[in-house]
């Protein structure tokens, strides 16, 4: 009886690795863009969360004082950081009516929507977003993704949404 040696190759071509390097290298970018996007949209969700719990701090000061705090130090908020590193902006109307500002100024400096409409009555808080940047107008592309306080708390989001 004859005996033939059959010879097996135990490793991978170099196709096959190649492949198997494409698809890992494709699965990591796809989990990496998932993951940063996951982060944005948790520090989007933390920043209107925070803003919600600034504009009942807020009303509450109005409740117990009659008038809005002059600013986040009032409350004891003065040093308070959105999920960006940047500390959120709280203007009140008549306190820098008050300051120097005219009542017509106050106009100018309140955040406003596309029909540069006024968003706020007595005063406007946000973030100012990724970018650490913001401009009155929300259609500015400085403040796209500023994260807003609008229509006296009935809306509090992306800028861009609003």
């Amino acid at each position: 009886m004859s005996t033939s040696k059959l010879t097996l190759n135990k490793g991978f071509t170099l196709i096959e690795v190649l492949i198997t390097l494409a698809i890992v290298g494709v699965t990591a970018m796809i989990a990496t863009n998932s993951y940063k996007n996951y982060i944005e949209t948790t520090k989007i969700s933390v920043a209107i969360s925070e803003i919600k719990t600034l504009s009942l701090i807020i009303d509450s000061y109005y409740l117990d004082n009659g008038h809005y705090p002059a600013n986040l130090g009032q409350v004891d908020n003065a040093n308070y950081l959105d999920p960006w590193g940047n500390p959120y902006v709280y203007v009140n109307f008549a306190e820098y009516n008050n300051n120097g500002g005219h009542e017509s100024t106050s106009v100018s400096v309140a955040r406003k929507d596309r029909n540069l409409v006024p968003i706020n009555t007595n005063y406007d808080l946000y973030s100012s977003g990724k970018d650490g940047r913001s401009q009155p107008p929300l259609a500015a592309r400085d403040s796209l993704d500023d994260i807003i306080y609008a229509t006296d708390g009935d809306y509090i989001g992306l800028a861009r949404s609003f």
